[in-house]
């Protein structure tokens, strides 16, 4: 297949491009800033410089055009504020969906959050109850969109922590943490298996290998 990924340039995003290209699969990433190219190419990705807050529609789906799948993957990081939440975490998200759908790309797939599905808790720092709210709002604009075959992944808490290739993943799994590298792995895993549109997910470190979680799911 050939993958574009938003947000090319993030730590889960580093690692999918790693296992995609890895496996075979042609990866793109989209990047902000020309200077993150080198780390694209030595993740086996061809970098795509495009500025998800300023590019239009028909800017990103050029880049589109020959994918099978496309990932949202950007966020707006730590250390921005609430309006770079809105602009990236919800905006870029639905931008990039609209240029899925004008590229005829159907398989849509994001990273959002846990606790995206709901009013952040009473005394949240208000940065990051702007993000949940913003993914939040990006997930509800996925997928109520019938022009893509979507799945939204949920991962708990983010660690850098080597990972074990054991997770749950469920519809609801209950609170924790998981590796960015699982985390990537259930990326890939879920491009490869077309059964997992339409699902939502939450996703925790577990003790099922990701290729059962993934097909497990696809099944269910």
């Amino acid at each position: 297949m050939r993958i574009v990924i938003a947000g090319g340039h993030g730590r889960i995003a580093l690692r999918l491009e790693r296992l995609l290209a890895a496996r075979g699969d042609e990866v793109a990433g989209v990047i902000r800033r020309p200077e993150q190219a080198g780390d694209l190419l030595a993740a086996g990705a061809e970098p795509v410089v495009c500025d998800l807050e300023s590019a239009s529609v028909e800017d990103i789906a050029r880049h589109l055009e020959t994918a099978d799948a496309a990932v949202f993957a950007a966020g707006a990081g730590p250390g921005s504020g609430i309006g770079r939440k809105d602009s990236v975490d919800r905006a870029a998200a639905a931008l990039f969906a609209d240029a899925a759908e004008a590229a005829g790309v159907r398989r849509f797939v994001v990273v959002s959050s846990m606790g995206a599905d709901r009013e952040p808790a009473e005394g949240t720092d208000p940065v990051f109850a702007a993000y949940l709210r913003a993914k939040g709002a990006a997930d509800a604009d996925v997928t109520a969109r019938t022009g893509l075959d979507w799945t939204i992944l949920r991962p708990g808490g983010l660690t850098d922590e080597p990972g074990t290739g054991r997770v749950a993943l469920a519809g609801s799994t209950g609170r924790g943490s998981v590796s960015r590298d699982d985390v990537a792995a259930v990326l890939a895993a879920l491009l490869a298996e077309p059964g997992t549109a339409g699902r939502t997910l939450e996703l925790i470190a577990g003790d099922t290998p990701v290729d059962e979680a993934v097909k497990s799911v696809a099944e269910g």
